[in-house]
């Protein structure tokens, strides 16, 4: 059989590119480039303008978003003690929706033009160029999107007062999320439990792409059966 070749021209706009690749996709996309300087995607200047973030701006936006949900919460006449218990759980449901997320959509399998298409701006391009630091952390306007059924999902779990506050722990967990995602990859950590965690998220790049989905925490990884094994025991198998 003869050998396949991936045909994409990293010199020109790489988002309508990428379809083409068919069943080459998932193994084009794992062969990371390592480099800060990230890939043009689209032609349109607006439009790729639209696609770089810097690390800074999620923080700066989301969390004055936070504490309006909480300040909600107290205006309804939540206690300090249900907020502080509405925040924990909000922050613990995104931990099992960042691994959910992970794992289940933005590592589904596609090879149709328009699902290459559709991976690649969700989740292809940070395999392709993990150290691309403008493109790291998920673009404002999309979360602005995608708040809306979290909003309402909130509102179904919880009561008028607490789902404000509910709402803010999720959108909370959120920004640790992001932050912490754009740490592990472009710090140099000296402490252990930073340094595990970027051990843990580069393992999940550069040697067993379909093992640990968490970024913030292993925990959900470990409860799912899907913890990445040790070298050791990868050879052994």
């Amino acid at each position: 059989m003869a050998e396949r070749k991936l045909t994409v021209d990293l010199n020109k706009a790489l988002v309508f590119q990428v379809g083409h690749l068919g069943e080459d996709y998932e193994e084009w996309i794992h062969q990371p480039i390592v480099s800060k300087e990230g890939p043009r995607l689209f032609e349109n200047d607006i439009v790729e303008f639209l696609t770089r973030t810097v690390w800074w701006a999620i923080p700066v936006i989301w969390l004055p978003v936070v504490f309006w949900c909480l300040s909600m919460s107290v205006q309804m006449g939540l206690t300090v003690q249900d907020i502080a218990a509405m925040l924990v759980s909000g922050i613990f449901i995104w931990t099992l929706m960042e691994y959910s997320l992970h794992r289940f959509l933005f590592h589904i399998k596609t090879k149709s033009y328009w699902g290459n298409t559709i991976h690649y701006l969700l989740h292809g391009i940070h395999h392709k160029h993990p150290m691309d630091d403008l493109r790291l952390v998920f673009p404002p306007a999309a979360t602005a999107i995608l708040l809306f059924p979290f909003w309402n999902l909130a509102n179904l779990l919880a009561t008028p007062s607490t789902a404000p506050a509910l709402f803010g722990g999720v959108l909370f967990g959120y920004v640790i999320y992001d932050c912490t995602h754009y740490y592990v990859h472009h710090s140099q950590p000296k402490s252990n439990f930073p340094k595990g965690l970027k051990k843990y998220h580069m393992n999940h790049h550069f040697r067993i792409q379909d093992k640990g989905f968490g970024i913030t925490s292993s925990f959900w990884d470990r409860v799912f059966g899907t913890f990445p094994p040790s070298k050791l025991e990868g050879k052994s198998r």
